[in-house]
């Protein structure tokens, strides 16, 4: 998409005069990714062989974005705001945070952003959220809520950041707080409305998430603890509890007799109500390769199935050495 159609209305875009740092300067250290995948990959189906975001430096050549931009990348194109652009190679992905870190493959002359404290920041702060490509695809924001969001990948983060207004190109973008530093990065745009009106807000994954597994993902592409337990299955919820809306072709959970259609009655015994309950009861099953027990509501009634996780990432192709 051409950078011109998709410009923040200036109305929206931050104006230099209410912030004490330099806006331009700051907004230089986020850069535009753009990520090729094969086509055999598998999130090619669900993500795209061709993605493409935003990340932010945050060390000598080292960007910080959202997980599922770079995920299985063959091929990376880092380009900074002067245009220039450089190969990169993914480092890491950290499945329970959802981060991503790239690593430049050449030159990038980049200075880092400092990483600020996401705990600290309040409810009603103003804050910018920002793509590569300087102060047309950065929106000024509201951080409006801090709380748990659950996605039906399996995926939970307990104190999830959400803003508003919503940017339009949200993957990767950083979040930066009323003091100039890196305080999340955007994952999501979420709608969320009654009686006719409808907020859209954007999902942002906070950094202080970053600060005990940088070292584990910088030097060994991966968090050095256990994986946690990963089924294959994809759950919406509804007013009458957790439904599998559909199943990873050869993962966990078709291998062992899971449908879709099936709803979630309980796992190992606990009854849940929704996605956050039903990935803390999965989780605390043990870690990857531990048998996992649900209890499942067909229209003839229900059974137990039990499934035998594994570890998300033995699905995924390895990043390609460079």
């Amino acid at each position: 998409m051409a950078k011109d159609e998709w410009d923040i209305p200036e109305h929206l875009q931050p104006d230099p005069t209410d912030w004490s740092f330099d806006l331009d300067n700051l907004l230089g250290r986020i850069v535009s990714l753009r990520s090729l995948v094969p086509a055999d990959a598998f999130t090619s189906r669900s993500l795209g062989t061709e993605r493409e975001g935003s990340g932010v430096v945050i060390r000598d050549g080292l960007i910080l974005t959202i997980g599922y931009l770079v995920t299985e990348a063959e091929t990376i194109w880092i380009t900074a705001a002067d245009g220039r652009a450089v190969p990169g190679h993914t480092l890491a992905v950290d499945q329970e945070t959802g981060f991503g870190l790239v690593q430049a493959l050449g030159r990038l002359d980049v200075t880092p952003m400092e990483l600020g404290d996401s705990e600290a920041l309040r409810i009603g702060a103003p804050v910018i959220l920002a793509a590569g490509g300087g102060r047309a695809h950065a929106i000024s924001a509201k951080l409006v809520a801090r709380q748990p969001f659950a996605g039906y990948w399996e995926y939970l983060i307990e104190d999830a950041l959400f803003t508003a207004p919503a940017h339009p190109t949200w993957g990767g973008a950083g979040l930066i707080a009323p003091d100039g530093k890196l305080v999340g990065i955007g994952s999501l745009v979420l709608q969320q409305g009654e009686e006719g009106r409808r907020l859209d807000l954007n999902m942002v994954v906070p950094v202080h998430r970053l600060s005990p597994v940088l070292n584990d993902l910088v030097t060994y592409g991966r968090v050095n603890r256990p994986a946690r337990p990963w089924l294959g299955l994809y759950a919406t919820e509804d007013e009458e509890g957790v439904a599998i809306a559909s199943l990873a072709p050869g993962g966990p959970a078709e291998n062992c007799g899971v449908r879709s259609g099936d709803r979630v009655l309980a796992v190992e015994g606990v009854v849940v109500t929704d996605l956050a309950e039903m990935w803390r009861a999965v989780w605390s099953s043990g870690s990857a390769g531990a048998t996992v027990k649900l209890k499942l509501g067909r229209q003839r009634g229900s059974r137990e199935v039990t499934v035998v996780s594994a570890d998300r990432t033995s699905f995924l192709k390895l990043p390609r050495m460079h």
